[in-house]
């Protein structure tokens, strides 16, 4: 099984190669993830190197973290699993545009299922619930 490594305090100007060739020497088969800012395309500071087995993964650990890349020293650790509230936006039906898309609009992400979809964003469940007794109050009133 595959592990995924964080690899942090990178220098914004960093490239994929230049990436590449600092874990060249390790011997280790491995993939680079730069993540990088929309906007303006580089480095939001921090990669994730994925690797085959567990021990390939400690011994680059071992071997580059605390490393010396440029001005800084490189931070080499396990990645830590996503939580439920970091997972990927939503597959938007628009080709990703922005535009007028607002929490609970009816998009959901490809992988949800009904059971989870009809759950409010916990983020928005206050505002929802206030909704709800708006919309409660103004039929029975009607």
């Amino acid at each position: 099984m595959s592990t995924r490594l964080y690899v942090g305090n990178l220098p914004k100007e960093i490239e994929q190669e230049e990436l590449q060739e600092l874990f060249k020497d390790s011997g280790v088969e491995l993939s680079i993830k730069i993540v990088t800012d929309r906007k303006t395309g580089k480095c939001r500071g921090f990669a994730f190197v994925t690797v085959e087995a567990d021990e390939d993964a400690d011994k680059i650990i071992a071997e580059y973290d605390g490393k010396a890349l440029g001005d800084t020293s490189i931070k080499v650790e396990k990645a830590q699993p996503r939580k439920k509230e970091d997972a990927p936006a939503p597959v938007r039906s628009n080709g990703g545009a922005r535009r007028g898309n607002k929490p609970g609009s009816g998009l959901r992400s490809a992988g949800s299922t009904p059971a989870a979809a009809s759950q409010p964003d916990p983020r928005w469940a206050d505002e929802l619930a206030k909704l709800k007794q708006q919309l409660e109050a103004q039929t029975t009133n009607s």
